[in-house]
């Protein structure tokens, strides 16, 4: 008896010890006939490949031609019928019946002894097989087995096929097994890997060099965030985890590179939720002479094609809702986006301080005593309008106070050419022309210094080599950083984070 349960109730702690321990006693039997977990068998042959390939043919065409093939993977399912057997195989090569093959047992085909010793095998075991191709009465491509052998033991048993992974910490605390019994988790990170190739892709063809540079910083720079600390003994010095790699990417376009993109792990030492997560994927990119405004057509035109590529189609769904990439993307002011969005404050009223501030802490917001309109206002947008953003939208002219790497427009000294562009109520990417004068620099990495000695936590460090680069010259320049994990939500119709990222971040198990 493989499983003490009943069809349809899933298996107890102690159901499991039970059927655990009968599958060690089996491996046990395995180890004293030396076949033990073998590493000779490699298959040739892919389950989607054969669908792709035979599928088409009938059974009067595709049996008399003997077709030997050789193919390994999880057994998923298992029929024993006497004399004959079915058993259905996954290996990894598509979601759905394409990554899945069935097989035939029989005494005929393999022997009685044979046959006897697959009775024996459990779902969940990893099986290499050779045989030949024909179809079953009702269509299906099957292996007529003629040679089988039990390539990994499982020891531990699935879950129950009719509730799978119901429980979501589970699938994230054990991606493994959601791996294993769900199509959907690995069709979303098949989607993943197809939006980052394209997005290489793309960089490529537009003479963007891809680069590596430092996770582990001496000073934590090219975002407002909190780092991770750590210590390395043999150079005696605290050393943050990267929170961006700006500052880096930067120094890059000083030495003589004029187009520089990474792709990168980031960490911030910050809050987890549906969106957020403390280890996370960016793509930043560096162009020599150019503005925010070349840099919001080429986003839009890489996010774009990242779409198509990914989802074949310019046009999604998510969370039931239409998103629709084929159109030029909207752009609006901070100021504009509340006045299209929260029509009931008045110019006067935004532009008010002891106004802004009250208003914003019937929110809970409360900024630093040093907060000046423009970081009020940046509040304000957040609390009232950001979420309502569905269509992708660029949120532009963003006050120099919250924007301490990016330039100051010529025309408003005030205000930087920073974008932000956000779509279905959340931020996906962020860029802007680059502050490339290093006495301007300088000056507001001090107001982030005294940023931080007033409290803010999130507030920039002052790097002096940075400072450095800058006086060597670097050409004016625009830079951005896409949000790879919030992007793959959007392409798989995902709404969390950790349903995109292969293994998030969890609370410790007790």
């Amino acid at each position: 008896m493989t499983s003490p349960t009943k069809k349809n109730e899933p298996a107890t702690a102690a159901d499991e010890n039970s059927i655990m321990a009968e599958r060690r006693a089996k491996l046990a039997a395995l180890r004293q006939e030396g076949v033990a977990y073998p590493n000779d068998f490699r298959p040739r042959h892919k389950a989607a490949d054969l669908h792709a390939q035979y599928d088409s043919q009938d059974n009067d065409t595709l049996e008399p031609a003997a077709i030997n093939v050789c193919v390994a993977g999880r057994m998923m399912l298992k029929r024993v019928m006497g004399k004959a057997s079915f058993a259905t195989l996954m290996d990894a090569s598509g979601p759905r019946a394409d990554g899945r093959i069935q097989l035939f047992i029989s005494n005929d085909s393999i022997g009685k002894e044979a046959h006897d010793a697959f009775k024996r095998y459990d779902i969940g075991d990893i099986l290499g097989a050779e045989g030949t191709l024909f179809k079953t009465k009702t269509g299906e491509l099957t292996v007529r087995v003629t040679s089988l052998r039990l390539i990994t033991k499982s020891i531990r048993p699935l879950p129950d096929k009719f509730h799978g992974l119901a429980d979501q910490e589970i699938k994230y605390r054990q991606r493994y097994v959601d791996l294993i019994m769900n199509d959907e988790t690995r069709r979303t990170f098949k989607a993943r890997t197809a939006a980052i190739a394209s997005i290489r892709r793309f960089m490529g063809e537009n003479g963007f060099m891809e680069v590596e540079t430092p996770m582990l910083h001496p000073i934590p720079g090219g975002a407002a965030a909190k780092p991770f600390i750590t210590y390395h003994n043999a150079l005696d010095m605290q050393m943050f985890m990267r929170i961006a790699p700006e500052l880096y990417l930067k120094r890059l376009l000083v030495g003589g590179f004029d187009r520089v993109f990474e792709l990168n792990r980031n960490f911030r030492n910050e809050g987890v939720s549906p969106r957020h997560n403390p280890e996370f994927t960016m793509m930043e990119f560096y162009a020599a002479y150019a503005d925010y405004k070349w840099l919001m057509d080429f986003t839009e035109t890489v996010i774009r094609q990242a779409v198509i590529d990914t989802y074949g189609t310019p046009v999604i769904t998510y969370q039931g809702r239409e998103l629709d990439f084929s159109k030029p993307f909207h752009r609006l002011t901070i100021l504009e986006a509340i006045a299209k969005y929260a029509p009931q404050y008045t110019a006067e009223q935004l532009n008010d301080t002891d106004f802004m501030r009250a208003e914003l802490k019937k929110f809970g917001v409360e900024l630093l005593p040093t907060a000046g309109i423009g970081a009020m206002q940046l509040a304000l947008f957040e609390e009232t309008a950001e979420a309502k953003l569905w269509e992708p939208t660029y949120i532009i002219d963003y006050p120099v106070e919250v924007s301490p790497l990016a330039r100051a427009s010529d025309t408003r000294p005030d205000i930087t050419e920073r974008f932000e562009l956000f779509m279905v109520g959340r931020e996906i990417a962020n860029g802007f022309s680059e502050l490339n004068d290093p006495e301007d620099q300088s000056a507001r990495f001090m107001k982030q210094v005294e940023a931080k000695d007033a409290g803010d936590e999130e507030a920039m460090y002052y790097d002096s080599d940075y400072i450095r680069a800058l006086e060597y010259g670097m050409p004016p320049a625009g830079g951005c950083g896409i949000g790879i994990d919030r992007l793959v939500m959007l392409l798989t119709d995902s709404p969390n984070i950790r349903d995109v990222i292969l293994f998030p971040h969890m609370r410790r198990e007790d």
